[in-house]
């Protein structure tokens, strides 16, 4: 099996948690926003990291986005509290492609219906905050 670590299979889900926080935060996720996720995932978010299914673990942020939609999971603030907390211990994966990428993927979810509404546009700022500091 290959296994390159650059990035791994908790680093998506917690992606997967992040990009469900922005499509949650206005209470409601339309399927629009997970088709849009999908989208960006298949055609932006490419890498060679595999699970121990030999699939590959970028897929990690839809199967974690769908789980927390069907659990109902609306709170957007403890799910991003989460994605800071891993952020904050694992900071090393959290490059300057990886943050760009990051951030135009929220905004791309944020943008699949309707435009921003004001709470996603805060939590759109907060985590541009977010991955904008380091920790050295």
């Amino acid at each position: 099996m290959k296994n390159k670590k650059h990035l791994n299979v908790p680093f998506y889900e917690i992606l997967g948690k992040l990009f469900y926080a922005i499509a949650a935060i206005d209470g409601a996720i339309k399927p629009v926003e997970f088709n849009k996720l999908k989208e960006i995932i298949k055609t932006q978010w490419l890498d060679e990291t595999e699970d121990n299914f030999q699939t590959d673990a970028i897929y990690q942020i839809e199967v974690v986005f769908n789980w927390l939609n069907v659990q109902n999971n609306l709170n957007s603030e403890a799910l991003f509290k989460d994605f800071v907390e891993y952020k904050n211990e694992h900071n090393h994966f959290f490059t300057p492609p990886i943050k760009k990428l990051i951030i135009k993927t929220a905004h791309g979810i944020a943008d699949s219906f309707c435009r921003k509404n004001k709470s996603e546009l805060i939590l759109l700022a907060k985590l541009d905050m977010e991955l904008k500091k380091t920790n050295d």
